[in-house]
Parts: C-alpha cells; structure tokens; sequence
C-alpha cells in the first residue's frame, strides 16, 4: 500500500501531523508498502523559512523517515522517487492543465468576484441565518463575457461547479457510510489569484499521479470530502480510500491549542521526551489495540495497529499520562547505556562523577525514579556533596522515628554499621547486620524464644539512615546508598545526623 504524509511548510511540526503520520507509516509497512512524503507549499504567504527542515528532521527523529519523496541527506533536502517533483510548487503546470480540462467539461469556472464583495455576501448570508456559501453570481457569466474580462487581465479565481441536486456518499475506513447532500457544499476555489492551486485540487491530482492507495488525515477534512471524491470523478479518476482520524483534544475536550498545551513537536524535543515515548503516547490518541496493553515497541506497533481499531471521538492529550510513558520508556533502557547518556550531565555540575567507577550502579538507583535525562544531576548529588540533613527530614512519627527516639536508633546505626569490616561493606551485609544486631540488641528473651515484638521496625532504622545519606525525604533505598557511598563516608554521615 502507498500512503503518504503532506505537511505544509508553515511552521514547526504540530503533534497531531506527527499522528497522522505515524498512522499513514504503519499502514505502508505493515503491508509491506511505501510511505511517501511530499511537501504541500502552495500557501506561499504562510510558508515559514527552515520549516521544510523542521518536518523533515523532526520525523527522522520519530522514526518515521519516508522510503519516498523529499528526505533529508545530511543537511540537503532531496527528492528521490519515480512520482516527482514531490513539492507542490513545482508542480504548478500539472495543476493548471488539469484545471483547464474542469473548464473545459464545464464542471469549473472563473469567479471575478472581488474580496470585498464577497466579505459583503458573507456578511448578508450571515444576518440572514444561512450557511456561508458563495451565491454562484459569475456561473451566470456568458462565455463572451468571461473572455473579455479574461483578455483584460481581470483578477479571479478558479471555482468548481458542485451538483447541487446530488448526494455524495462514501464510505471512509473509519467513519464507515458517510452522506452529503450537494446543496451543502460550497463551489469550492480551485486555482487562486496568484495561479497556486488550492489544496483542494492540489492534493486531488498528486494523490492520483503518484498511485496514491490510501489518505489518512485528520476529521477537520470531512467536511472537503465530497468536494474531494467530485474532483476525482471529473477528472476520470478512482479516489484512493480516505480514512479520517479523530481530533486531538485538550483536556477540557476543545480542540488541542496552545492556550492549554504545547502543540510543536519541537517543544516535546526540547524538553527531553523520548521519541519512542512520544509515539507510544500518539498511538494511543485515537487508537485501542483491544487489550491492557499500553507500552509498545515500534515492532509491537506494527503488529497490532489497525484502522478498525480508531474511534471516532476526539482524544484528549493527557499529559500526565505522556509522562507515564515517557518513565516507562526511560526504565526499558539498558542501564549501561542509560548512565552513558546522563554521565555528561552529572559530570558538568560534579566533575567526580567523570571518573566515578561506581557510577553506572548509581545511575541505576535513579533510574526508576527518573522521568527526565536532565534531572539526573540533582537526583545523583548525594553521592558527590555531603547534603545538610535537617532533623525535620530525620524524624518522621509515622514510621516510628520520634525525636526522643532518634538518637538512640542513630547510636545503634553506628554501632552495627562500625562492626563491618571494609572489605565486607557491600549490600548484602549491610542487610544482614542491621537485621540481625536488631534482633541482638533489642529483643528480650521469653519462654517461647526471642521476642521480636521489642526489636524496632525496619522502618525505624531505615528512614533516618536514608535521610542521613541523601537528606531528602525520597529517595533511593538506604542499603543501596550506604552499599554504593562506603562506610567511611556512610558514618560520617551518620554521626552528623547524630548533631541536628
């Protein structure tokens, strides 16, 4: 199957194009097809500079690189393909000549009609309750009249004719049957002023050009459908299936906006998102695999992704649940190349962790806790600088930890951690001394043996040895940093918990 994706170089990639995108590479690859990208850059007034580059390094990013059609080698832009020129702007003959041939089986005609006079119909249409449509005055036109204005240099535009007594039906892969009276919709403008096509015609002869199979695109389309399949019928052509894929919705179900969100693509980069992250969460928007799956591999994506399964409701973008994803996708890292992509972080505000040996195990106690690269430094910087422990972070009564009981359970921390010889520090003793010189010190013995209702609760040893290590109120477990700090700098640390 050929499919394709056809942005606008107007500005950076919205997060909805990056949807419909992954979308339309799915269905190419999962039929062993071709996913074509072609640049739609007939708005000329809109087109942004560097925002070809933009599209295209931004799906090289995602993983939706195209087998066809405009790419990226290196920093040149390039089209490669049998179908080309892939940018529009290039194609401007193509669509002129078939505009022509509309004219020609009279199914379009010239409208001189001046903005003003439009924006005065509107207007009128407008106070009047009715659907905003253009009133048809220049299909009235004779042909002699036409030519004359024509042969002036007259400004117009190109519109099609729509058969008003018609009703279009299609059935759209995910819509199902669709219907749409002719009297509905507006004789579309077909060739501007300045000669550029309209999306409108544009689209409809490169999809048919290039062998086109399927179009995916976002539901805001629906309402251009039956303009769409017109064209196709009065050019002699069969429209490729259309297949529309619901909104993206902000949480208050408005249409996505950068009132409530970032929109860019772009932003999502910036701020650290994993690739594989952001489309496992686009997959989602729209899309149900029909089971409790919700972490996929671009392979599992393959495999389970198909149109039957969109609905037809708007997604809401939820951006906690991005997050989610986003730490799902950190923890399915290898840890040694997780730690290989925080070191120069760590290391540019703490030049030890350079040449730390142990800093691969440390970057692993934050690996399931961390949503972003960034926040590693500051998640790591017990290990580098001793923190300022306050005795609000040491005592917590929840767990047992009151402030008269402190410093006994600090003394006894200190006492059995002392006992370790160096070339034993390491977790598994650590665990077993602490566990056991509980037992030792505070149990009582009675009739039926040790009473361990008089030992202390893990948690009345464990929480202020973490809080004195770290100094925070969460953070990785204690044996683990005591393990990885060693026990000179672990009683150090201790004995100034013992001072607050």
């Amino acid at each position: 199957m050929r499919t394709r994706f056809a942005p606008s170089p107007t500005g950076f990639l919205h997060v909805g194009g990056v949807r419909t995108a992954l979308f339309a590479w799915l269905m190419a690859k999962k039929t062993k097809g071709t996913f074509v990208l072609r640049l739609e850059d007939t708005d000329r007034a809109r087109e942004a500079p560097g925002a070809a580059e933009n599209i295209l390094k931004t799906l090289a990013w995602a993983g939706l690189s195209p087998d066809e059609g405009v790419m990226l080698e290196g920093e040149t832009i390039v089209e490669r393909g049998t179908f080309g020129p892939y940018v529009q702007s290039k194609r401007v003959h193509l669509y002129q000549e078939y505009a022509d041939q509309l004219i020609k089986s009279g199914q379009a005609y010239h409208c001189f009609c001046s903005p003003a006079r439009l924006e005065e119909m509107r207007k009128l249409q407008e106070a009047l309750r009715q659907a905003p449509m253009y009133d048809r005055t220049c299909l009235e036109l004779s042909a002699e009249e036409v030519k004359e204005r024509l042969d002036a240099g007259e400004k117009h535009v190109l519109r099609m004719k729509i058969p008003r007594e018609e009703t279009i039906v299609y059935d759209d892969e995910i819509y199902g049957k669709l219907s749409f009276k002719g009297h509905t919709v507006d004789d579309q403008i077909l060739l501007k002023s300045d000669g550029f096509p309209t999306y409108h015609l544009a689209h409809v002869v490169d999809d048919h050009l290039m062998q086109m199979d399927m179009v995916i695109r976002g539901e805001e389309w629906l309402s251009s459908l039956p303009k769409h399949l017109l064209l196709f019928r009065f050019l002699g052509w069969t429209p490729p299936k259309y297949a529309h894929v619901p909104l993206i919705l902000n949480t208050d179900r408005t249409k996505l906006s950068k009132r409530q969100n970032d929109v860019a693509t772009e932003q999502y980069i910036e701020k650290g998102y994993l690739a594989e992250a952001l489309i496992n969460f686009l997959a989602l928007l729209g899309w149900n695999p029909g089971t409790e799956q919700e972490i996929f591999t671009r392979e599992e994506l393959l495999h389970a992704f198909s149109l039957n399964r969109v609905q037809k409701s708007g997604a809401v973008f939820d951006l906690q649940k991005l997050d989610w994803v986003q730490g799902q996708w950190m923890r399915k890292i290898p840890v040694t190349d997780f730690a290989d992509r925080i070191k120069s972080l760590v290391s540019a505000r703490y030049p030890a962790a350079a040449e730390d040996e142990k800093f691969i195990a440390k970057a692993a106690l934050i690996q399931t806790r961390i949503t972003f690269f960034p926040e590693a430094a500051e998640m790591l910087a017990f290990f580098y600088e001793s923190p300022v422990v306050s005795k609000d972070v040491l005592v917590n009564p929840k767990q047992g930890v009151t402030e008269s009981e402190l410093p006994k359970i600090i003394d006894f921390l200190l006492e059995s951690l002392s006992s370790i010889p160096n070339s034993e520090w390491r977790k598994d003793v650590i665990v077993n001394v602490l566990e056991s010189s509980n037992i030792s010190r505070f149990a009582s013995k009675a009739a039926g043996g040790v009473d361990l209702s008089t030992c202390l609760k893990k948690g009345q040893y464990l929480w202020p040895l973490r809080a004195a290590l770290t100094g925070r109120p969460f953070s990785p477990g204690a044996y683990e940093v005591a393990a990885l700090l060693g026990k000179e700098e672990t009683l150090k640390r201790l004995k100034s918990g013992s001072r607050e």
